[in-house]
């Protein structure tokens, strides 16, 4: 994994008064093609993309996945603002940078979906399609906490991330919380490499707790800047876009049967899709057969 990650190029961006570390595609500076950005979630980091970024650029796209706020090599915020509209903006920023137009797309796996579905229905007209990857569009996710004890169970470290306690646990042995959670959502997956690349962007104290920031700011006692809230409500709304939504049929953390319940909450824009034989983390499980279907969605 060394050889590729000094052949990644990266730039750094400042954003809403955070400087954002993106990985990019050679072509990014080529403004003829319509700019595609992908969003990672957790426990994760913007490698994740290190198998789509290719086929996308080949394809004829010009792609930045950048590391989400507090996500090393990305900044720490100084505002301390991790609520889904902050990323939210940060994407808009980013399409704005980058000098992106009604061609662009937008790609997002798990916490990254949600930051994706917002974005979108945000600023329809900067996002010709969207793509998400685990965690489904509308209120689905949200009603299964009301409604699905086994998808209660499945979340139950949600709620762990609330205590203290959190930030002295999921560090211990180099992160093997982490190491926990990929098996878990990934069952049978050999995650080696994959955590050999995201463990960098967690280890720093500051980092970590910038990452269960997201969590505390969604369900806790994390600041939630009221100057976002009208962003914020549009992660409630479905995106007017097309959109594709892959699930793996065995992700352990996000039940088959919550993304099932989503279709009959979603219009006619929204294709849900299930691929067989990978979990939660599909995108590096199956990369030929998830790039395929991302692939002739964006044609």
């Amino acid at each position: 994994m060394t050889s590729y990650i000094a052949q990644q190029p990266t730039v750094m961006v400042e954003v809403n008064d955070v400087e954002l570390a993106c990985l990019t595609s050679s072509s990014i500076d080529d403004k003829s093609k319509p700019l595609a950005v992908c969003i990672h979630g957790f426990p994760d980091s913007a490698h994740t993309w290190r198998h789509l970024m290719p086929a996308l650029e080949q394809a004829g796209y010009r792609v930045a996945a950048p590391f989400l706020r507090g996500y090393e090599p990305s900044a720490v915020p100084a505002d301390g603002r991790y609520q889904v509209a902050a990323s939210a903006l940060d994407a808009i920023k980013l399409h704005d940078h980058f000098e992106g137009d009604n061609r662009a797309v937008l790609i997002g796996h798990d916490w990254g979906a949600s930051i994706a579905y917002t974005a979108a229905s945000a600023e329809p007209d900067r996002w010709a399609k969207v793509v998400g990857l685990a965690v489904p569009p509308g209120p689905a996710f949200g009603a299964a906490f009301l409604t699905n004890t086994a998808q209660l169970k499945k979340s139950w470290y949600m709620f762990f991330f609330q205590s203290p306690l959190a930030d002295m646990v999921v560090p211990t042995d180099d992160l093997a919380f982490i190491d926990m959670l990929w098996a878990d959502w990934s069952p049978g997956h050999d995650a080696a490499g994959d955590l050999e690349l995201l463990k960098p962007s967690l280890r720093d104290p500051a980092n970590l707790t910038a990452a269960l920031g997201f969590y505390r700011a969604a369900l806790g006692d994390g600041f939630v800047d009221p100057a976002l809230a009208d962003l914020q409500a549009k992660g409630q709304e479905l995106p007017s876009q097309p959109l594709l939504y892959l699930h793996g049929s065995d992700d352990g953390c996000v039940g088959r049967e919550v993304a099932e319940s989503a279709r009959s909450m979603v219009a006619d824009n929204v294709t849900i899709d299930f691929v067989d034989g990978v979990g939660h983390f599909l995108l590096v499980e199956k990369p030929d057969v998830v790039n395929a279907r991302i692939l002739e969605f964006l044609e």
